[in-house]
């Protein structure tokens, strides 16, 4: 199990990533939204921001000299394992990735591409990470967590550390959680910035929100249409320490919320991005019984859309 990085850890990892990853975009959403802005991390390589926190946590282990010949091995639902296989690669070791079999067409294509070896496991991501935990035991692989590991967190961190230098006066940032990787150091952060964080989960895929309800991490039952990425069965608990900081929020939104935003982002910004990043958007859209997060006049607010690994077939 992770623990919990800090600003230090993070800044660590920015001059680790250091023109290994590509530099966070932003845009304004335009006029009628002012002054709300997007993180264009869908453009980060790899697709997701998952690419900050692989190349951390690879370029971490080799420069250690624990990265074994044996390579890495990591349990996905897609976006990780893209990354994990992809900075394995550049480092020239092989990757070996589990997904559950529910996994999407198109980040399994893309896995292979990387040169990854792809395993598909069980019907939910828990299988995945067994059979991911049994592989690394026998084969002498090291195993990356998709979100419990402290390297990978710092390194998703430093995305708020280059939005912060991008838009250094933003109130709140929203951001999706899944196991709580790019929440932890998100809103590590953030804290050290002083800016808010909400934290944004579906109905159907709550880790983060039942962990604080229960005050320890449990495991939930996912069933949401951003599963593919935000599926994790429980979260972190590094995520659950950063997410009881009094400038954190925790909201659910309902899958037809979601549906609506990513569908927005197309229609009025052209951006097609996968469900799990139109999530945090989802947050500020009325569904009628008003949105889940309502800003304050005048608080700026930045929506992280953290990955387009999708088919965008459908929205066409």
């Amino acid at each position: 199990m992770g623990v919990t990085p800090t600003f230090a850890d993070i800044e660590a990892a920015a001059a680790r990533v250091d023109g290994l990853v590509r530099p966070i975009a932003v845009a304004p959403a335009g006029p009628g939204h002012d002054p709300l802005w997007f993180a264009l991390e869908f453009l980060q390589f790899t697709g997701s921001f998952k690419a900050r926190g692989a190349q951390n946590f690879v370029r971490a282990h080799a420069a250690a000299e624990t990265l074994p010949d044996a390579g890495v091995t990591i349990a996905s639902g897609g976006n990780a394992g893209l990354a994990c296989a992809w900075a394995a690669r550049a480092a020239g070791v092989p990757a070996t990735v589990f997904l559950p079999e529910t996994a999407p067409a198109v980040k399994i294509g893309r896995l292979r591409d990387y040169g990854a070896q792809v395993r598909l496991i069980g019907p939910e991501y828990k299988q995945a990470l067994a059979a991911c935990r049994e592989f690394a035991e026998t084969s002498g692989a090291l195993a990356a967590h998709a979100y419990d590991d402290t390297l990978i967190a710092a390194g998703a961190g430093t995305l708020m550390w280059e939005l912060n230098a991008r838009l250094p006066d933003i109130d709140t940032v929203l951001v999706a959680v899944g196991g709580g990787g790019l929440f932890t150091g998100t809103a590590v952060a953030a804290q050290h910035f002083g800016i808010r964080t909400v934290a944004v989960e579906p109905q159907g895929s709550r880790s983060l929100h039942a962990a604080l309800a229960a005050g320890h991490p449990v495991d939930v039952t996912v069933d949401s249409i951003a599963a593919d990425s935000l599926g994790a069965p429980n979260v972190s608990s590094m995520a659950l320490a950063a997410a009881q900081h009094p400038s954190v929020r925790s909201l659910l939104v309902p899958d037809d919320a979601i549906r609506a935003a990513r569908r927005q982002l197309w229609d009025s910004h052209r951006i097609a991005v996968e469900y799990g990043a139109a999530t945090a958007l989802a947050a500020l859209l009325d569904t009628g019984s008003g949105p889940a997060y309502r800003p304050e006049p005048g608080e700026r607010v930045c929506v992280v859309l953290c990955g387009a690994n999708t088919d965008p077939s459908d929205l066409v």
